[in-house]
């Protein structure tokens, strides 16, 4: 939004993010029809489930995957904060119900994979919250160019810093829920092991660098 709008932090707090951002799933936002283009959304949805329309209008996505020991702890504690989610369990229940895939969503596996394997077919662009963490200036550039922006280095700064996590931590028109976990906080030895053994078995035959420490 940031971008499109030139970096204008003012008209970017014109209203919550879920108004300026709509989920294409489910919004209690405007009607995404209605909006006025270029139209920014958001999805959850696996590539399976986007409508063929989508692709045929052309539209571009930027899809952004985290490591999955970080995806499943931040899961569940967000699972454990949200009243509309399902009620994760205890740890050891968690990661059983994140293995075999019965969480909001369904697989993280199947989900990574599936759109990096039609990346090439759409105007995808596929990032790594673990590069956005490392040097989130190098992804703005990325996505500014995805969308086809050019804007001064001095802009470029400015919504690279709007859009930290410390910034955005205060921001109230912004969704914060970013914290970095640390797997050994929460994974025993053997959970660790049989968390390793069950992601190498779903990784084979695709080539995602996923990286799990910075």
């Amino acid at each position: 939004d940031l971008i499109n709008c030139g970096g204008d932090l003012e008209y970017a707090k014109r209203a919550p993010i879920h108004e300026r951002i709509p989920f294409f799933e489910s919004s209690p936002g405007p009607d995404i029809p209605e909006m006025e283009s270029p139209r920014v959304i958001k999805s959850h949805l696996p590539y399976q489930l986007v409508p063929q329309s989508f692709w045929e209008q052309n539209c571009k996505v930027i899809y952004m995957a985290r490591n999955a020991k970080d995806t499943m702890v931040s899961y569940y504690h967000f699972d454990r904060i949200q009243m509309y989610q399902p009620d994760p369990g205890s740890w050891p229940q968690y990661m059983e119900k994140f293995l075999t895939g019965q969480v909001t969503w369904g697989s993280w596996w199947d989900h990574v994979i599936g759109w990096w394997k039609n990346k090439d077919k759409h105007r995808i662009l596929y990032l790594f919250f673990e590069d956005m963490k490392e040097n989130p200036r190098r992804e703005v550039l990325k996505i500014m160019d995805f969308i086809g922006m050019n804007l001064s280095n001095e802009i470029v700064d400015r919504i690279t810093e709007h859009t930290s996590f410390r910034v955005m931590k205060d921001n109230p028109m912004a969704n914060y829920t970013c914290t970095i976990f640390i797997d050994n906080n929460h994974f025993t030895v053997a959970q660790n092991e049989e968390f390793d053994t069950f992601h190498q078995n779903q990784m084979v035959g695709t080539l995602i660098p996923f990286r799990f420490v910075l």
